[in-house]
């Protein structure tokens, strides 16, 4: 492992780069020449076992100095891979030219949560995948780190009190009723109060901010700065209703006729966990990735002396998956005082969905990686507590419809891994209860809401996004479903 630069050392490279940069008219190739400069961290076996952010984010200098790697190519290409069209060039030139302040501002014309996405979104899958200076150096990692960039500007704003909130349209007499305030409710919550009519977002927890509060741990994405956005959208008028749960509370058609909302969104996530349907899994011990996250995250386990909730203490855990999730499940149970974390997956790391730095910190904080390796059964003592859990070996085959190569077993190469917890950490299904309640609504077979292209449902006035649309997907991309809906809402109403 490599030796850990603290931000210090960081900081220091990127004044001596600076120096020779600063006053200078750069061409393409110098600019190419600039190496990328590496993210601030805590160390990580300090960090392994507290809750602040690992992240700490670019200084001053290294925010300046990324941005000159920028070459302000033709075409955007970066700009076709953000969800939301963030205008990337023109915020990065913004940063080149010193003025944070115009840099994030830019950055808002199209999203208005880049201290999250910043932090959350996976830029080398999407506007990094697309960087000209990447292709120029044939390696994706050294791309211009558009993300790093947008989170510092973001938190330039937050840190020196410079947030602007927009102003809404005149009132348009108009309501709009918003279902669940993750990502994609947020955005369309923004988007329709801007264009002056009156907002309510609907929450079925106490708190509000979705899958960024209960299911991305503290350490990824601190949950003041979730506050502060959904604080951004009260001052421009949004009215939040906390532990209302629609289809319970009050059903949807509740909503649209007997409240007089005009247009309804409905962004209520993903959040039915699958599970590996093996025997045991109703051990004392065995926990869906949600449930974990969310006793940590929004009930606060860690915090033994105030927490919400019990902490199930747990020495050795294991964890099943190889996705964002799973990371941050393996990741928590160290934060929770696991001595040992395993992470099993049965494909190899290659084959991983989740981020790359995610698993690099996850590798760096001492997680035990299990790869080419499944569970077939959970194993339990005489008081049904889980004692460990039977895994097989795999090998890799042709590959099947997603592109990666299919994992096959290897039969006889059944063993034992000793465990005292596990998380499984598969991915979400659609939470039933609003079809249930709203029987017209029409899904596919999974529990997604069907959507045409403007993400309206079959139902009038009524519009879908995020992940009770796409499945378990990213922030960002239920933020592009928002946007999208949010306009249809807009001209919809406009019309009405």
């Amino acid at each position: 492992m490599s030796e850990h630069k603290t931000t210090e050392m960081l900081q220091a490279e990127a004044q001596k780069l600076w120096q020779g940069l600063d006053g200078k008219t750069l061409t393409p190739k110098d600019r190419t020449a600039i190496p990328p400069q590496e993210m601030p961290s805590q160390e990580p076996m300090v960090r392994a076992h507290n809750m602040s952010e690992v992240a700490l984010g670019y200084t001053e200098t290294q925010a300046r100095v990324e941005a000159e790697r920028c070459i302000q190519c033709g075409g955007a290409p970066c700009k076709k891979g953000c969800p939301v069209g963030v205008p990337i060039p023109e915020f990065i030139a913004c940063i080149q030219k010193g003025d944070f302040k115009a840099a994030v501002d830019t950055i808002k014309q199209t999203n208005l949560l880049p201290a999250i996405c910043g932090r959350v979104c996976p830029q080398e899958k999407q506007c990094q995948s697309f960087c000209t200076v990447g292709k120029m150096m044939k390696s994706p990692e050294k791309a211009v780190a558009i993300g790093r960039l947008e989170r510092y500007v973001a938190d330039w704003e937050r840190a020196n009190n410079k947030i602007t909130v927009p102003t809404p349209a005149p009132d348009t007499g108009k309501k709009v009723a918003v279902i669940g305030s993750g990502p994609a409710g947020l955005t369309v919550a923004a988007d329709t109060r801007r264009a002056g009519h009156s907002v309510t977002v609907f929450e079925a927890f106490q708190k509000t901010g979705g899958v960024m509060v209960y299911g991305i741990p503290e350490f990824r994405l601190p949950k003041a700065i979730v506050s502060k956005e959904v604080e951004n959208l009260k001052k421009m008028g949004v009215e939040f209703k906390t532990s209302f749960l629609v289809g319970r509370t009050e059903t949807l058609e509740q909503l649209l006729d007997r409240e007089g909302y005009d247009a309804a969104f409905i962004g209520t996530g993903a959040g039915l966990p699958k599970f590996l349907g093996i025997e045991g899994e109703n051990l004392i011990g065995v926990f869906s990735a949600n449930e974990y996250l969310t006793r940590a995250n929004l009930m606060k386990a860690y915090d033994r002396d105030h927490a919400d909730t019990p902490l199930y203490d747990a020495k050795r855990v294991a964890v099943f998956g190889g996705g964002n999730v799973a990371m941050d499940g393996a990741r928590m149970a160290l934060r929770l005082g696991a001595e040992k974390v395993y992470c099993v997956y049965r494909r190899t790391r290659a084959e991983m969905p989740a981020r790359a730095e995610e698993v690099a910190h996850a590798i760096e904080e001492g997680v035990d990686f299990h790869f080419l390796e499944n569970p077939t059964k959970f194993i339990g003592d005489e008081k049904g507590k889980l004692t460990g859990v039977e895994l097989l070996t795999y090998e890799l085959g042709e590959p099947d419809a997603s592109g990666r190569r299919k994992p096959v077993a290897i039969p006889g190469t059944e063993h034992v891994l000793e465990i005292d917890a596990a998380v499984v950490a598969l991915g979400n299904e659609s939470n039933p209860l609003m079809k249930q309640t709203t029987p017209d609504l029409e899904v596919n077979k999974r529990g997604n809401i069907i959507v045409d292209e403007n993400q309206k449902t079959n139902i009038p006035r009524v519009w879908a996004g995020g992940d009770i649309v796409l499945g378990a997907a990213t922030v960002i991309l239920a933020m592009g479903e928002g946007r999208r809906a949010a306009a249809s809402i807009n001209e919809y109403l406009a019309g009405k």
